[in-house]
């Protein structure tokens, strides 16, 4: 690998039939595209990149096993990577989502990635408390300089860690789990949209609660007034309890977790509402769909875990996708209104709507797109990092015949 060394930052050269992305601002700098190949630099280590005739391209830091070689985090050349750099980057991060807290809400991602120029960290907000992911070995090593700048920007309470996913382990990283600052309890209550909820930010899936829906959860509610609501996969019941808030009949919630519907039961019951509203069954949706629909609902939820975590199993994770929607019509009324979701960062948009298609066609049903989510204002992407655009919603209509 051709490098220098200029004030303690490595210089690597990029290959000039290689540097469109970097020119166009993407985040990542594979194997392929350094010249040479990889020497003794250690995770974390900062990198500034330049092209073959010492042109700058941007900075990041060196990840030692990830075809990834750089995440880019800078295109200041001038940027020094110290407390300082990490206290402007989640000061930044959180000025874009202040004006979240003035719609009755505290609790939101407040840092995404390489949204927010630090890849491979995660932080979401839960009141008085922040849940971190070290996703990459080179993040990893600037955990102490992180929850510094944490402590001091937000004044949590604390600070826990939950880096224990299965991304970890592309990096040869084990999971690692426990309080970085301050004292966390197993249960914390979050106001979103000035409704009440609890997150179990020790146990529950991803930091505790799926904080990317919060703007779809928030639309449901203009079709939902008076309906009768299943919610599949419903896990603690956040569509749940803003279909009740906005005048649903009655919702039923399907998930396999009995932990997850007790949570279901104490957010019913914290917003106030009458439990015989909401009804909770413990079963594998897939499962539960697959059999004759038992009665037919005004609006149906399906918002499964991913389908697709590796690109070479798309095909199937397609197929499960078309099933559970061809298997949701029929336990729609005719009128009614689909949202059905995907979180599969290898399914693009355009293959989910095909997919949904493809579903409608073979059960002879016309759908009417209402909307079309991505991401909201919390987990921003950079315009170029399309990887990262990974989560799809679709209100849709399904039409009365005739």
């Amino acid at each position: 690998m051709i490098r220098t060394q200029v004030n303690q930052v490595e210089v690597l050269k990029v290959r000039q039939s290689r540097t469109g992305p970097l020119l166009r601002r993407h985040p990542w700098v594979f194997t392929g595209a350094l010249l040479g190949q990889a020497g003794n630099l250690e995770a974390g280590q900062p990198i500034r990149l330049e092209d073959e005739s010492g042109r700058y391209l941007g900075s990041g830091y060196y990840n030692p096993v990830s075809q990834i070689a750089v995440r880019v985090w800078s295109h200041d050349p001038l940027e020094a990577v110290n407390d300082t750099f990490f206290h402007n980057r989640v000061e930044a991060a959180l000025a874009l989502r202040q004006c979240l807290e003035k719609q009755g809400t505290d609790a939101y991602r407040l840092v995404n990635g390489e949204g927010d120029q630090l890849p491979g960290l995660v932080v979401d907000r839960y009141g008085r408390y922040l849940v971190v992911q070290f996703h990459t070995r080179g993040m990893e090593v600037y955990k102490q300089q992180i929850v510094a700048a944490l402590s001091s920007i937000c004044s949590p309470l604390g600070i826990y860690e939950r880096s224990d996913t299965s991304v970890r382990c592309v990096e040869g990283l084990t999971s690692q789990t426990g309080v970085l600052h301050g004292t966390v309890p197993d249960l914390i209550e979050i106001r979103e949209n000035h409704l009440r909820f609890v997150v179990d930010v020790k146990n529950g899936q991803k930091t505790g609660f799926f904080l990317d829906q919060r703007d779809k959860r928030l639309g449901l509610q203009k079709y939902v007034s008076g309906a009768r609501v299943l919610n599949c996969f419903s896990y603690s019941g956040g569509f749940s309890v803003y279909a009740l808030a906005a005048g649903a009949e009655h919702v039923v919630n399907v998930d396999v977790s009995e932990e997850a519907l007790e949570l279901v039961r104490e957010n019913i019951q914290l917003n106030g509402f009458d439990s015989q509203r909401c009804s909770c069954i413990k079963a594998d949706v897939k499962q539960y769909l697959a059999q004759p629909a038992g009665e037919h609902f005004d609006a149906v939820i399906l918002d499964p875990p991913a389908f697709v975590k590796d690109r070479r199993h798309k095909k199937q994770g397609l197929a499960g996708y078309s099933r559970i929607n061809r298997q949701a019509f029929a336990w729609l009324h005719a009128g009614g209104t689909l949202l059905t979701c995907s979180c599969s960062h290898h399914v693009s948009r355009d293959e989910f709507v095909d997919m949904l298609i493809e579903a409608a066609g073979r059960e002879e049903q016309t759908l009417q797109l209402l909307e079309y989510h991505g991401h909201g204002l919390d987990h921003p992407r950079l315009i170029a990092h399309k990887e990262g655009a990974y989560l799809k919603a679709i209100f849709a209509r399904v039409q009365e015949p005739g």
